[in-house]
């Protein structure tokens, strides 16, 4: 076998390597777990597997937005705060001023935030971790003065059936938006320059900027997609229970995170993968399924939930230290 031969082999080996396939396997592993150990519980019945994708959508909303920020070799740490925050928004903008206007204004505070993060990220030089942090706090005091820590009920039909009560047949309108979402960002990821470039970021900076890509534009156009999702993924939550709430969501950022990292994305750039994302949202929506099925206390839940994650994301990152 000569040397070009052996380099093709192993080109096509990396393509169809173990570690493509581990959110996978982990899915499988864990429904099968689930399936058996609950199966007089109604793991496997129609509505709880369609319950399961209900509370999939945010999270996978949410981690397609972290690929990208996360493959740019930034991330964002304010998602959870940025979800809740929306959450209130469209709920009073939706009713004061309806349905368009509405989701217009709240995805507007969700691109606002996310270019604050990316501009004192990139201009003022503080590293993303640092600046998300500060920006959850400050989003989640915001959240929580905007409506005196009182829920908004919505009441606007067609927000509640576009982003969460409605259904095409008998799948979930939440389900359809985590397709669409998927989708568009699997093709932005891999066939618009800009995806390719928040790899390229991601992977060398300095490469990068050598080659004439303008790594500060990409990275903050990435946490604007990221705390964009966050905005999308608080208006998913707020239609599926017809409220805004100012810790909705606030809980997902750890689950976000561990779904990402378990689909395929590089925790400090330069790999990325929108699919992977998504079956890794699964996963989790899965645990916390199977988790609250089994009765465990909310203390318990917590302690297991966090192993879990640990011991997935430790996996995931030894696959990716080997590549």
């Amino acid at each position: 076998m000569t040397e070009s031969a052996i380099t093709r082999f192993m080109q096509r080996w990396q393509l169809v390597a173990p570690r493509h396939y581990v959110v996978y396997a982990a899915a499988a592993l864990i429904f099968a777990l689930f399936a058996i150990v609950l199966r007089d519980d109604g793991f496997v019945s129609a509505s709880n597997l369609l319950n399961i994708g209900r509370q999939a959508a945010p999270i996978a909303v949410m981690a397609v937005g972290m690929a990208f920020a996360l493959g740019a070799a930034e991330i964002d740490l304010s998602v959870g705060s940025v979800a809740a925050l929306s959450s209130l928004v469209v709920a009073d903008a939706v009713g004061s001023f309806g349905f368009v206007a509405g989701v217009a204004i709240a995805l507007a505070v969700g691109v606002g935030i996310g270019a604050v993060n990316g501009l004192i990220a990139v201009k003022v030089r503080i590293p993303s971790f640092l600046v998300t942090l500060g920006m959850l706090g400050i989003v989640s005091g915001i959240a929580r003065n905007l409506n005196n820590l009182q829920s908004l009920p919505i009441r606007n039909d067609a927000f509640l059936s576009v982003f969460g009560a409605g259904s095409v047949g008998p799948i979930s309108s939440l389900l359809i938006w985590t397709i669409i979402i998927g989708i568009v960002g699997h093709l932005v990821l891999h066939q618009l320059r800009w995806g390719r470039h928040v790899l390229a970021v991601g992977a060398d900076r300095a490469a990068a900027s050598a080659v004439g890509i303008n790594t500060d534009r990409v990275r903050i156009t990435a946490l604007v997609a990221s705390a964009t999702a966050a905005t999308f993924a608080g208006m998913l939550l707020a239609g599926r229970l017809a409220i805004g709430r100012h810790d909705l969501g606030e809980n997902l950022l750890l689950t976000v995170i561990a779904a990402v990292v378990i689909g395929g994305t590089n925790l400090f750039g330069g790999r990325a993968s929108v699919v992977g994302a998504i079956a890794g949202s699964i996963v989790m929506a899965m645990l916390n399924n199977g988790l609250i099925l089994m009765g465990l206390r909310v203390a318990d839940q917590l302690i297991a939930r966090g192993v879990i994650i640990i011991l997935a994301v430790a996996l995931s990152m030894r696959e990716q230290k080997e590549t």
